[in-house]
């Protein structure tokens, strides 16, 4: 369980990272476009583990491994946006998020499923 001050740090990673791809990563990474879902930061605030997501990307096992080459130029812009306001700017580690990718196709299932409709239950809808 993540402490109010871990809490609070995340948000803070989040949204500027987020403000800091929303106008960098066009000459970083190109027409991409990288969405940070969530933030988990250690206890010591030292390590940031970073969940993206992404769209107009061909490759995104290959656009993670992209994200850490540029790992030091995106920490230094972060360092930048943060460092009067925190002691350490934390490692970064980039982790794709497939929770849409999950939830598509759960709901692709769920679709396909041929379920019988309950006949005591259109005896109840008539009443």
């Amino acid at each position: 369980m993540s402490s109010t001050r871990q809490l609070k740090y995340a948000g803070l990673i989040q949204k500027d990272l987020s403000e800091i791809f929303q106008r960098d990563s066009r000459h970083w990474f190109g027409n991409a476009f990288i969405t940070i879902t969530e933030v988990k930061v250690s206890p010591d605030l030292s390590f940031a583990k970073v969940y993206v997501s992404l769209m107009m990307v061909d490759d995104p096992a290959g656009f993670i491994e992209l994200m850490k080459e540029k790992k030091p130029e995106i920490r230094k812009a972060l360092g930048l946006k943060i460092g009067k306001q925190v002691r350490i700017v934390p490692e970064l580690h980039f982790v794709l998020d497939e929770t849409q990718e999950h939830a598509q196709k759960i709901e692709s299932i769920l679709s396909r499923l041929n379920i019988p409709k309950d006949p005591d239950q259109d005896k109840n809808e008539d009443q």
